[in-house]
């Protein structure tokens, strides 16, 4: 084997037009060790093979997937992301090979198991090695030939796996689709952006690959240069342009589906922007699928994504022309954040075409009037928009759950300008832009701009995706009009918040310039955003099991009933409320007989559109009573409700926008589940269309349950039917009292999600429940009631997160001498350490922002941050323990 290393050598060595020629890699170890995961008669099998390659006197470690039966597949390569290594895609692969292809995987030079110097995709390095495997996969007996030496192949891949699939397809002719998913186009304006170091990035790439030492020397001293100078040179710039797709972007000429993060600091939208542009100039099909998550945390929706790479290389390898490979451009969008552990709430927006990060641009007036902003010595304390690598699942991120973010500006070190407060929903897709004007007391001004949506009352605001866009302003002294490109985001702006341009002077993901300086900044002009039209959301998708979890006892369809043939007089609709999905004001209701006992007493709360509201209290505290009012089942003693603006009386027409299930299910026994359904929708006097019934069977999966009796049903069945019921027409207000009874615990999580995913779609969910666990998952707001009266009211955060306790969850456990630091930190009362982390008690003032800056600093391996209190402690501390 050795003797026949110096040819290899020599073969590489040669032009890219020999390399399909012969032999290209030797493999050392492993070769026919195949495993299989089922029998080999299974047409779902998959074998396994592992093997040791030598390339250029570098090993790489592969892993080989085919499917078990006999003939000839599409290939596909899928490559890793940055400090990982080939096994971080078995599962995907296994995946792609039970859908028949042949898949290959292996663990860059200087990951996992395979040796060489890290070269962040270097042509003549992690490329070639590319070119290297698909010779050998042109070899195999399992892979479909488009010519002798030319297999059927596409490459995937995520960060800098999927750096390499688009250098592959610009390096390799025979690279015949690519799924490159969070990467980038450009690294040298990825790591350099604006000619700012992005320098805690930079940092998280050097120690991750294991040091400067792992990578090559080029690579290692360019780093340190620019990381002791703050400042990139053309020299690093050109380095790391080389090693881009951007370098052979006229020649990736491939279907490629561009999959980008939201949440992510360190490749944002903007790449694959610019990779967008470029491939179509080419020719070749592009598809852009913008995700939730990213490199600074969020839902990365592995699961949708693959499925539709996979449509993707079905399509473009497998030549099925049928095959739906999705929009040309999607977006998820989010409804609203669980309220305790951060997670989004996710629908899909798409238009026809990829409209860019500049369509329809409108333009918002601000004001602010010319400012001054100190550069301090030392660009310390920074400012803190996304701290990197540290905003991942389970991290970070979640302190979105305390509604505060980590955004942070020190006062005197950032200027800010405000819009007037917006008259109406404002959608941003894509980058804004400002146009500034700055002077600097000295040469060189370096700035951050970002947007902020302000809330009406002014102390909330909320920096989408936590993004920044750094510039640098050379020749400041004489004064410079500068546009700054702001981060490209999606995001809504609702009526009554305003926009806030904020350009400050330090931020802790950037180097800043050490000297200190003042920079003078005024406006040129409004800021302008983009808003893509084109660009819609779809109605937000319910579960399968929500048909099959059907709704609205008899008591509810008598009311419903009563709704369409007794109208009586009520009060006029109030217009300011007509999208206010409910307001109880001074509601009262005296029991029976009595004339000085109240179920229900003074009791006003307010419902807003999108929110999933938790009804709270002891038994006895007047829940379903205020739920039986307000479905108009009952009529209060005092006080008043208005679902959208009109007041609920019997008869009230706007019930029909209601949906309700109280006090259990009162279906007829004889009749089956389907015809209960279609009777109660018939007793409502709407379409039937308006039900969308037939729909919610075919997904319902109750198969002859529904043409069953209902006597025949169990209680939990009977409590699946009465909630889809409920459902049926999809109402702007639903309504659930204990909905969660009789379910086992795998139907109560789905119904936690499709109240949160009810809600997503612009609804409102109220439920009433026992099981505190599920509404502080479930639900975004709360009202507590206690004897009839209104405890607390508020979103459910703030009243769980309301002590001043904050659990900090650390990656590795803190020593004590920095405990110690921690508890002497200013609005600080205590500081314990725990299995997990670290308990932190806050004195009067102190705020968890503060915090986290403070632990960055002190370099607490910081992991998660959240209140040191659940629901239920919450809710006994309310009601004083009478529950």
């Amino acid at each position: 084997m050795d003797l026949r290393l110096p040819a290899l050598r020599s073969l590489l060595r040669r032009p890219r037009r020999l390399l399909a020629a012969g032999a290209a890699v030797v493999v050392l170890a492993g070769a026919g060790t195949w495993t299989a995961a089922v029998a080999s008669d299974d047409p779902r099998a998959v074998h396994r093979s592992d093997q040791v390659m030598a390339v250029d006197g570098v090993r790489l470690d592969t892993s080989y997937f085919t499917p078990a039966g006999a003939g000839r597949h599409p290939a596909v390569l899928l490559a890793h992301g940055f400090g990982g290594s080939k096994d971080d895609m078995r599962r995907q692969a296994e995946g792609l090979a039970r859908d028949g292809y042949a898949v290959l995987t292996w663990s860059a030079r200087g990951f996992g198991g395979s040796t060489g110097k890290i070269g962040l995709n270097d042509p003549k390095g992690e490329v070639a090695d590319v070119s290297r495997l698909i010779d050998w996969l042109a070899r195999q007996p399992q892979v479909r030939l488009d010519k002798p030496g030319d297999p059927r192949v596409g490459v995937a891949g995520g960060s800098y796996g999927g750096a390499i699939s688009l250098l592959a397809a610009g390096y390799d002719h025979r690279v015949d689709a690519i799924a490159p998913a969070i990467t980038y186009w450009n690294l040298a304006d990825a790591l350099f952006p604006n000619d700012v170091f992005k320098k805690l990035w930079a940092g998280v790439f050097v120690n991750t690959g294991g040091g400067c030492a792992k990578f090559e020397p080029a690579l290692c001293r360019m780093y340190e240069r620019v990381a002791e100078s703050g400042t990139p040179d053309p020299a690093a710039r050109k380095l790391l342009e080389e090693r881009s797709p951007s370098a052979v972007g006229d020649r990736v000429k491939v279907p490629t589906l561009l999959v980008q993060g939201q949440t992510d600091s360190l490749f944002p939208l903007g790449q694959a922007d610019a990779a967008e542009k470029a491939i179509r100039a080419n020719g070749a099909p592009v598809d852009v699928d913008w995700i939730a998550g990213g490199h600074d945390g969020g839902d990365m929706e592995t699961s949708r994504v693959e499925t539709r790479v996979r449509a993707w290389f079905d399509r473009y390898l497998k030549g099925d022309k049928g095959t739906d490979t999705g929009p040309a451009f999607r977006i998820t969008r989010t409804g609203g954040v669980d309220s305790t552990d951060g997670t989004a709430r996710l629908r899909g927006a798409s238009a026809a075409a990829y409209p860019g990060l500049r369509d329809h641009p409108r333009t918002i007036p601000l004001a602010g009037g010319t400012q001054r902003v100190a550069n301090p010595a030392g660009a310390s304390p920074p400012g803190v928009s996304a701290l990197p690598g540290l905003g991942g699942s389970g991290g970070l991120a979640q302190l979105s759950a305390l509604g505060i973010g980590v955004s942070l500006d020190f006062p005197g070190q950032y200027a800010r300008f405000d819009s007037a407060p917006l008259t109406r929903d404002l959608r941003i897709t894509g980058t804004p832009t400002a146009t500034v004007h700055i002077t600097s007391t000295r040469d060189d001004a370096v700035l951050f701009g970002k947007v902020y949506d302000v809330g009406p009352d002014g102390t909330r605001q909320v920096l989408p995706a936590r993004l920044v866009a750094p510039f640098r302003v050379t020749g400041a002294k004489t004064g410079k009009d500068v546009t700054v490109t702001l981060p490209a985001i999606d995001h809504e702006v609702q009526k009554g918040h305003r926009l806030r341009l904020v350009l400050a002077s330090t931020d802790l993901g950037y180097a800043s310039p050490a000297a200190p300086a003042t920079y003078t900044v005024s406006l040129k002009g409004g800021l302008s955003v983009p808003t893509a039209p084109s660009v819609t959301t779809a109605a937000a998708p319910l579960p399968a099991w929500v048909w099959w979890l059907p709704a609205a006892g008899a008591v509810a369809a008598l009311a419903l009933l009563l709704t369409t043939r007794r109208r009586t007089a009520a009060p006029a609709p109030d217009p300011a409320l007509a999208e206010v999905p409910l307001v109880i004001t001074d509601l009262s209701k005296r029991y029976a007989g009595s004339t000085d006992r109240y179920a229900v007493r003074d009791l006003s709360f307010r419902v807003e559109k999108g929110q999933v509201l938790g009804l709270l209290g002891p038994n006895g505290a007047g829940k379903t009573t205020t739920l039986r009012m307000l479905m108009g089942l009952i009529r209060p003693d005092a006080g008043e409700i208005r679902v959208f603006g009109h007041t609920i009386r019997p008869g009230a027409s706007v019930l029909s926008r209601v949906g309700a299930f109280v006090e259990g299910a009162g279906f007829l026994p004889h009749l089956s589940g389907r015809e209960n359904l279609e009777l109660y929708w018939r007793a409502t006097g709407r379409p039937p269309e308006d039900a969308h019934l037939e729909e919610a069977l075919e997904i319902a999966g109750l198969g002859d349950a529904l043409a069953r009796a209902v006597r025949t049903y169990s209680q939990g069945m009977r409590q699946r039917l009465a909630i889809a019921q409920a459902m049926l027409g999809l109402p702007d207000l639903l309504i659930l009292d204990e909905p969660t009874n009789g379910l086992d615990p795998p139907q109560i999580r789905e119904m936690r999600e499709v109240m949160i995913r009810y809600a997503a779609g612009g609804r409102t969910v109220i439920v009433s429940s026992h099981l505190l666990a599920e509404v502080e998952q479930s639900c975004t707001h709360l009202v507590v009631m206690d004897r009839g009266r209104l405890v607390q009211a508020g979103p459910v955060r703030e009243i769980v997160g309301s002590g001043d306790t904050l659990l900090v969850g650390t990656a590795v456990p803190v020593q004590e001498p920095v405990v110690e630091k921690v508890g002497a930190l200013d609005g600080v009362a205590s500081a314990v350490r725990t299995d997990d982390g670290l308990l932190i008690r806050l004195e009067p003032g102190g705020t968890a922002e503060r915090l986290v800056v403070e632990l960055v600093r002190l370099e607490v391996p910081v992991a998660s941050v959240g209140p040191h209190r659940r629901l239920e402690d919450a809710f006994l501390t309310l009601i004083g323990g009478s529950a």
